[in-house]
């Protein structure tokens, strides 16, 4: 058993590129479907899928490593 809050799944890509959010996942993480989720991708770190809610978080780092100022 992994450290507490934390989860690891696999996902295979399709022919069209469409990946399945696992259930597990779906359900922790409250992923109905037609929600809109943001995909980061750092060529040099890799993707990530912040949880729903996070967007004016996401947006608020993304401007500050751009030179913005957050706001």
């Amino acid at each position: 058993m992994g450290p507490e809050n934390k989860y690891a799944w696999t996902a295979t890509v399709g022919e069209k590129g469409q990946i399945v959010i696992p259930k597990q996942a779906r359900e922790v993480f409250g992923i109905k479907p037609g929600d809109t989720l943001i995909i980061l991708g750092d060529k040099e770190r890799g993707m990530a899928i912040p949880p729903k809610g996070a967007f004016n978080e996401v947006i608020d780092t993304v401007l500050k490593d751009i030179g913005g100022d957050g706001k």
